[in-house]
């Protein structure tokens, strides 16, 4: 099986799993214990959440602090609830947990369009009032990287938050500087599922969404896992020391990509994106016959959020693409661990078997 559905998740890095064996907490080991209680064993495992927490944060700007979450759907919530802010503006091509979370909160929620490539004009006016801004920093769906710094400047002026989803782009890109709240999943850069972060600007006060015992700073009570902690922390510190050689490695991935599907038309930005990301759609393809005739490779038809929902996808739509457009499109997302090769055979596979269809 090639797998090329990154952006719904990434392999686990090697150091990461290695990083999270010593807390497990088979009998006979310190590795179960609870890193909020004040005996020895307890004080270990608090110090090796702290040595994670440093390295997530070495990801995001200075000023801040890390709160660990189960994800970054969690981490949205309370950036959003938590805020207190009830006057909300977000981009069309959020991820669900953004657009669902901001319309529950205020049903006159701003929806701030994109154009063709996906991209949020960075001169957009707000209303007054405004007090919070949602624009994630890389699409989920079409790769596109957005102006965040240049947006988070707009909301600043107009006396609202900013909220960036960083999930695709952390541990890959700089993060936006100038952020107020800032969400990110380990799962996405090479860590374990079920942890996320959010990142709170100095001097940023939130509500917690989670009560009981106080944990994480008074913001997300609950027992903190040390294994996740350690693999999320070891993730975060490969991706630092790898930024560069992965974005080389993935820009190489896609113009060996592009190359073979070269008559595929590109949805979202040529330039303003993340390369492990590749949208693309071909008139006429039956997305559900391609995926069953090439079941050696794992990839998708739109986000993995989504699927089954039946509903064509709301990033592709806000471009201005037709239904019908949306429905022939596809998404394959490579990174540190994708092969040329292996990429190459694969979409060899996927453009025999359009070819097959007769579009």
């Amino acid at each position: 099986m090639i797998y090329l559905d990154y952006q719904a998740t990434t392999p686990l890095a090697p150091e990461a799993r290695e990083a999270m064996l010593p807390w497990l907490g088979g009998p006979g080991t310190a590795g179960f214990a609870n890193p909020h209680s004040p005996h020895r064993p307890g004080r270990a495992a608090a110090a090796a959440v702290e040595v994670a927490r440093d390295r997530v944060a070495a990801l995001l700007p200075p000023g801040g602090r890390v709160i660990f979450t189960s994800g970054a759907t969690e981490a949205i919530n309370l950036a959003i609830l938590g805020s207190g802010a009830r006057a909300l503006a977000v981009s069309a091509i959020e991820h669900a947990a953004v657009l669902d979370t901001a319309s529950a909160l205020d049903p006159g929620l701003i929806v701030l369009p994109v154009d063709s490539e996906g991209r949020v004009d960075e001169n957009m006016a707000l209303p007054a009032g405004t007090g919070l801004v949602a624009v994630m920093q890389v699409n989920n769906e079409i790769g596109t990287i957005q102006p965040v710094e240049s947006l988070a400047d707009r909301a600043h002026a107009a006396g609202a938050l900013f909220l960036c989803d960083a999930v695709q782009g952390a541990g890959k890109i700089a993060p936006p500087a100038n952020a107020d709240l800032i969400a990110l999943s380990a799962h996405k850069l090479y860590g374990p599922k079920g942890i996320g972060a959010l990142w709170v600007r100095d001097g940023l006060e939130l509500a917690p969404l989670i009560r009981g015992g106080g944990q994480e700073q008074g913001l997300r009570s609950g027992t903190l896992s040390p294994l996740l902690c350690a693999g999320f922390g070891a993730a975060a510190l490969v991706a630092a020391k790898c930024m560069e050689t992965d974005a080389a490695h993935v820009a190489d991935l896609w113009l060996g990509a592009r190359a073979i599907l070269s008559r595929w038309q590109l949805n979202g930005s040529a330039t303003q994106r993340w390369h492990g990301n590749l949208n693309l759609r071909l008139p006429g393809l039956d997305v559900a016959r391609l995926m069953s005739e090439v079941r050696d490779v794992a990839f998708s038809a739109g986000s993995a959020c989504a699927s089954g929902s039946g509903r064509p996808s709301h990033v592709l739509r806000a471009l201005g693409l037709s239904d019908s457009q949306v429905k022939a499109s596809i998404r394959l997302g490579f990174g540190r661990y994708t092969e040329r090769r292996e990429l190459e055979d694969a979409c060899a596979k996927i453009e025999a078997a359009a070819a097959a269809q007769g579009v």
